[in-house]
């Protein structure tokens, strides 16, 4: 029986959905994440854990062959030297300690255009370097905030609080 043969399409034929793929995996190695489709997300998912269980093994394995051959697979499904070279370097480290699940899907807002639902794609341990910027206090209440900053941190320092 051929029951769930065919998992993501993409309404494309075989060697544009392989490309399409590679290059999104391309963007996600080199940035870490990336903005796209909610459909092409769950697409990359599969093929991106793949190739990073490839590094993990590589960066495991005691020969050189046997790291070579891993590096060679991954380079063969990716096609894009740079990104395959920053994944089995840098990125690998992050993910030795884990058995899976190294990718996590964020559904966003549809797009204004069309309407597609869209998602974000990122390695689960990736940090945004971006702090959250606070919204500024109005001057009415700069006293006010200011005041109660000092008397929490008043109380913290109390000896009842030890």
């Amino acid at each position: 029986m051929r029951h769930t043969k065919h998992r993501f399409e993409l309404g494309v034929k075989k060697e544009h959905r392989e490309s399409l793929i590679a290059n999104l995996a391309t963007q996600l190695f080199t940035y870490g994440r990336i903005k796209t489709t909610l459909v092409k997300a769950k697409a990359l998912r599969p093929f991106a854990e793949k190739v990073i269980t490839l590094a993990k093994k590589a960066s495991k394995a005691e020969n050189v062959e046997k790291k070579l051959h891993f590096r060679r697979l991954a380079l063969a499904r990716v096609r894009s030297k740079v990104a395959v070279r920053k994944l089995f370097a840098e990125d690998v480290q992050q993910f030795l300690d884990r058995e899976g699940g190294y990718t996590r899907i964020y559904k966003l807002i549809p797009r204004v255009g069309d309407g597609a639902p869209m998602g974000l794609i990122e390695y689960v341990s990736h940090q945004v370097s971006e702090k959250r910027r606070r919204k500024p206090v109005p001057k009415k209440l700069q006293s006010a905030v200011e005041a109660s900053e000092t008397a929490n941190a008043a109380e913290d320092k109390s000896p009842e609080n030890k």
